[in-house]
């Protein structure tokens, strides 16, 4: 049985990121809680798919199925074919595969992007098309530390978080799709060039229009240059971690 941890506020578990243990590669956390050797695997949200990419390569034998919405990442996917990995231009709400077709559904960082109303619906829309037995992965950042207090200057996602870990916890409480199966909290080493490298990756991602105005980007480069070295800016970005077993 794998361990659980004890539940706790979410917004809270992190005052502190820098007390989370530092994990390099989060497909050896996965890899340490699910027999990855032969899954099928659908990643809702999946960005540039950069974790299922590696999932595949390092298991020949698994197969992946990307979901994105954003038309330019998407693009960007199918640019970039790999073996045994499809990309398919859908949204965790609305899967188009039969049911009970995959051993595990990954959510990295994607469930806070769901439109809050359709949450509870993207996870009885994953739970349809995981196999009894099988798996649902959710990474999600949590609200607090050093990056945090730049990035919510101007995408203060506070509210949506919270809104992510509510929906998992009515998915469980449910009791008909879901049971929970293990928690980790860790921290991802993230590394900025200067603040332009930051801009480029944090300020104007394809997927969202953050309004930013030459009053907001100094006021963001004020907040990130304290943080500036000669060999760049280190952060952590502490992340919570839920792994769920479909039932029935």
């Amino acid at each position: 049985m794998i361990e659980t941890e004890p539940p706790s506020n979410d917004l809270r578990a992190c005052e502190d990121p820098d007390r989370l243990p530092l994990a390099g590669d989060e497909l050896d956390l996965l890899s340490g809680l699910i027999d990855l050797a032969q899954a099928s695997v659908v990643e809702a949200g999946c960005g540039s798919a950069r974790l299922l990419r590696q999932l595949v390569r390092r298991h020949p034998k698994a197969t992946g199925v990307g979901l994105e919405v954003d038309a330019v990442q998407h693009a960007k996917n199918l640019a970039t074919p790999e073996a045994r990995l499809c990309f398919v231009d859908a949204g965790a709400q609305s899967i188009p595969f039969p049911d009970a077709v995959f051993d595990l559904a990954l959510m990295l960082k994607s469930l806070h992007h769901v439109p809050v109303v359709l949450m509870d619906a993207a996870l009885v829309e994953l739970a349809r098309v995981v196999k009894p037995g099988g798996w649902l992965y959710v990474s999600e950042p949590i609200y607090g530390g050093a990056l945090n207090e730049i990035v919510r200057l101007y995408n203060d996602e506070g509210v949506v978080r919270r809104e992510a870990q509510a929906a998992l916890d009515r998915a469980l409480a449910d009791g008909r799709s879901w049971q929970a199966a293990s928690e980790r909290r860790f921290a991802q080493a993230v590394h900025y060039r200067d603040f332009d490298d930051f801009a480029q990756r944090m300020l104007y991602p394809s997927f969202a229009d953050h309004r930013i105005t030459e009053d907001l980007l100094q006021r963001v480069r004020e907040a990130y240059q304290p943080h500036q070295r000669a060999d760049g800016a280190r952060f952590v970005r502490p992340m919570h971690v839920r792994l769920l077993r479909r039932t029935g």
